[in-house]
């Protein structure tokens, strides 16, 4: 009886075994195919598996046609963040570059070329406004204007330094105030108001920073100078 039991116990012993690596052969077989169907799918060309997303120059949402640079651009943030002005996928003004700082930023962009000529910025807070309408009358006809606030770009600004600004396409420029937000794309020589424009005044009902107003973004295709 006792032999019996023993053995029964044994073959029972013997089952789970066999049992237990039938199981893990399984899951073997299981987990071999499962890294085989990844490693296809990894080798499968792109369009089989999934679309990639198309990136645009300056990170737009769209291409810009033949003739146009693209740009994107944004406003500084209160006066902790500078603005940042890209063209044509080349990051001419950032707080990155160290190229930014209070008040009006300026690049300037070969409008035939696409090239920077030359970037700066306005303190229009504690500095003087004599080294801006210097620097906005010595721009060359056919130059691409791009302006950028940051913290305060107007307490110092004089009607001379406005005017100027307005013959470049700016239609915000005459009612910009304290701590605004602004945003402009302009030229030298344009026969028009510029389409390129964002403003947003710094008011207590409405500012999104304790004192200053939102961050303004604005994309867009600026046409080439052709003559």
């Amino acid at each position: 009886m006792v032999r019996a039991g023993g053995v029964l116990k044994f073959a029972t012993l013997i089952f789970a075994f066999l049992l237990a690596v039938f199981l893990a052969f399984q899951l073997l077989e299981i987990n071999l195919d499962f890294k085989l169907s990844s490693v296809i799918s990894r080798s499968m060309p792109v369009n089989e598996v999934s679309a990639k997303p198309i990136r645009y120059k300056c990170g737009l949402s769209k291409s810009c046609p033949d003739g146009h640079f693209a740009f994107k651009m944004t406003s500084g943030a209160a006066s902790v963040v500078g603005p940042r002005i890209c063209l044509e996928d080349k990051l001419l003004m950032s707080g990155v570059k160290n190229n930014v700082g209070r008040g009006i930023n300026i690049a300037l962009v070969d409008g035939r070329t696409g090239d920077a000529v030359k970037t700066d910025f306005f303190d229009m807070w504690a500095g003087d406004v004599a080294p801006l309408i210097k620097f906005l009358k010595e721009i060359n006809e056919g130059t691409v204007v791009m302006m950028a606030s940051f913290d305060d770009p107007s307490t110092k600004l004089n009607d001379e330094a406005r005017k100027l600004i307005a013959d470049l396409g700016s239609s915000a420029v005459s009612n910009l105030g304290f701590r605004d937000n602004w945003i402009f794309v302009g030229g030298k020589g344009i026969k028009t108001k510029s389409p390129f424009e964002q403003h947003i005044k710094n008011s207590a009902d409405t500012n999104k920073f304790e004192g200053w107003p939102e961050v303004l973004e604005m994309e867009g295709c600026v046409p080439q100078r052709q003559d």
